[in-house]
This record gives structure tokens, C-alpha cells and sequence, in this order.
């Protein structure tokens, strides 16, 4: 990994490099359409007023550091327009961008993003499983935060590895909601004197998720707000290229240290479970100009109740009624709609047999 200090223009792309310098300035730099993501972890915004004690008197290391101080709501308005509209010009079409924030910040953030022509896909709440405490006990125990996924425009084609999000999380569809713990023990960093090296460091867990359903091995990943590298660190682990831009010395040393450390996984460790929206259509049809269903053979439904037969040009007629695979097992079942890969099935040999594992013959030959 390189440290690189740029106040100007780039006329190449630095990747898996640590930027110096003011992120709308650096992004200003970088070329355009250049980037697949962006996880953005901007000042929050805090408004801080005094210290915070616990009920022993002892002091919060609360976030009072000068990046998130503004004189007002219409300076981080300002702020967080001028970012974002860098950052969208860095994105591929098909580029996405994340943005986490807490309830200071994130709705102003979210109505910034859809002025700037983004797409907002879902916001995911990251529910803290170890949340600080409420140590005036004047308002609920602040255990959550909110990220906002967007696509760059509406006609975007983002990715989603959908397959592989399932497949983390014990073969159920993911939720918009995450519960993962804060940084704690030996993920939080720490400077010389012992101290947190960053008062908001995200936990890695965070960031792996984000990265496996939003990217895929070898994309370029920029996170303007670098602090101390966890996207950088994940993004290396998993096979992604990244960028980052981070004004503060201090940050940039521990980051940089810090992903040195990384080792990148094997590139079959790098593989994730495949869409299924990603693998190639293959018409009914195709199955009877094969030979594979001959004109004239019964399917029968995965629940026995009802039959149709096949005709030549790859639609069934089933009772009174003709059409596709989806359509014909919708009608029989009453139902609005139906997936006829897996709702119909052919015999051979005595045995009942999905239409779909001929489907996946022909995919698994187009593979080869």
C-alpha cells in the first residue's frame, strides 16, 4: 500500500492509497466515473455542549473533535451537498454509494442525497448489540444508526449479490436491520498513549457485509472519510481495490499501519454465492427443441393436484388453458403468479424430476 499526498488534480487512478487532503478537493481530483462504491462515513454533526460524566464522575470520551463541529444546520447542509455531488460524479452509472449516519445528521443527509439525483435501494438501521448506555437517563439509550444505500441514478444496475447475503446469514433473506457490536477489546484501535485512535471507528463486521453484498472481487471501492481504515482493511481482505481520503495525520498513520497488516484472502475464499438473477435466462423452449421434453409430454405440479402437456413451441396446455410454464401454473393454482421452473416436474425412468435441473444442464454447459 502507498501514502499519497495530493492537494491537486490525479490524472491516474491511486489505488490502495491513503489521500491527504480535503475530501471535496481530493474527489474534485480523481477521475470521473471512476469508482463501483462508496461507503461515506461523514461528520455527524453532534452538537456537543460540555462534557458528559458517568454516574462515577468519570468522563465520556464523547466525539468533540474540530471535523464535527459546524457553525450551523446550513453550513453541514452546505457541507454534505458539496460532497456528495463530488462523489457522485466519481461513480460509475452503475455505482452505488452508502452513507452512515446517526439521527443528528442522517435525514438531513438522506433529503441531500435524493437532491443530488441518487436513488435511494433501502436504509438499514445497524442495530448495536452493546450500545453506550443513556448516562443522563434524559432520553432513550441511542442504540442504532442508520445507513442509506443508494444506486447512482434510478437506471442504475447496482449490485446485489442477494444469493450471498442469504447465505451469510443461514440461508434467510437479510433484513434491513443488522445487529453487530460496537468496536470493542482487540478490533479497537488504540493510539501510542493507550488511547481510542478514533472516537467513531466502525466495527470490520459492518463493513464485510457492506462489501459482500454490494461489491464483487476487484472493484474500486472510496471512502471519503478514511479515519483509521476499516474500509480500507476490509475491502483488502476481500479482494477489493480501495481509496482513501483522510485529512488527519493521525488517522493516516494508525490506517496505513494498520492495513499493512491485512492479508488478502485465496482467491477461492474471495468467491461468494452466485444470483440467481445473474445466471443466464434459458427458455422454456430451449428444453423442447433439445429434445430434452418431447411435444406432447405430460409435467405435473411439485403438489401432485394438476397436470399439462408440452407443446411444440415450448408453451402447455393445461385444462382450458394455454400459455407459458408461469402462466399455466398460476391459472391452475389461482394464484397471481407462479414460478414454473419449480412449481412443474417430468418422469423418467419412474421418478419424478424438476423441470429446473434441466435448466441447469444447459447453464452448466454455457459455464464451460
Amino acid at each position: 500500500m502507498t501514502m499519497t499526498k495530493t492537494k491537486g488534480a490525479a490524472t491516474a487512478l491511486p489505488l490502495n492509497a491513503i489521500l491527504d487532503g480535503d475530501c471535496i478537493e481530493v474527489m474534485n481530483g480523481l477521475p470521473e466515473a471512476s469508482v463501483d462504491l462508496i461507503f461515506a462515513d461523514p461528520p455527524y454533526n453532534l452538537q456537543l455542549k460540555g462534557q458528559l460524566h458517568r454516574p462515577d464522575n468519570s468522563q465520556v470520551d464523547a466525539v468533540d473533535d474540530h471535523w464535527d463541529q459546524f457553525d450551523s444546520f446550513a453550513a453541514y447542509d452546505g457541507f454534505t451537498r458539496a460532497w456528495l455531488k463530488a462523489a457522485r460524479r466519481l461513480l460509475k452509472p452503475d455505482g452505488a454509494i452508502w452513507v452512515i449516519g446517526s439521527y443528528h445528521n442522517i435525514f438531513r443527509v438522506g433529503a441531500a442525497i435524493q437532491d443530488a439525483g441518487f436513488w435511494i435501494l433501502n436504509d438499514v438501521v445497524w442495530r448495536k448489540s452493546n450500545p453506550m448506555p443513556n448516562f443522563r437517563g434524559k432520553r432513550f439509550t441511542n442504540a442504532h444508526e442508520t445507513m442509506i444505500w443508494a444506486s447512482k441514478s434510478q437506471a442504475g444496475k447496482y449490485t446485489f449479490n442477494y444469493e450471498a447475503l442469504k447465505a451469510l446469514n443461514e440461508g434467510v433473506q437479510m433484513r434491513s436491520d443488522w445487529v453487530l457490536p460496537i468496536c470493542t477489546g482487540h478490533e479497537r484501535l488504540k493510539d501510542e498513549n493507550g488511547e481510542k485512535a478514533h472516537p467513531t471507528q466502525k466495527p470490520e463486521g459492518l463493513l464485510h457485509r457492506v462489501l459482500v453484498g454490494s461489491t464483487n472481487p476487484g472493484d474500486v471501492v472510496l471512502d471519503p472519510f478514511f479515519g483509521t481504515g476499516t474500509t480500507g482493511a476490509v475491502a483488502k481482505m476481500l479482494g477489493r481495490e480501495f481509496i482513501g481520503i483522510e485529512r488527519e495525520e493521525s488517522y493516516r498513520r494508525v490506517a496505513e499501519a494498520r492495513i499493512a497488516k491485512v492479508r488478502k484472502f485465496d482467491r477461492e475464499a474471495l468467491q461468494v454465492s452466485a444470483s440467481k438473477r445473474a445466471e443466464p435466462r434459458v427458455p422454456f423452449g430451449q428444453l423442447v427443441e433439445r429434445g430434452m421434453l418431447r411435444p406432447g409430454e405430460e409435467l405435473y405440479s411439485m403438489n401432485k393436484r394438476y397436470k399439462a402437456k408440452v407443446r411444440a413451441d415450448g408453451t402447455l396446455i393445461g385444462g382450458e388453458v394455454r400459455g407459458s410454464i408461469h402462466q399455466v401454473g398460476a391459472h391452475l393454482e389461482n394464484a397471481p403468479s407462479c414460478n414454473g421452473w419449480t412449481y412443474w416436474c417430468f418422469k423418467r425412468d419412474g421418478k419424478t424430476v424438476p423441470i429446473d435441473v434441466l435448466r441447469q444442464q444447459i447453464r452448466a454447459e454455457l459455464h464451460n
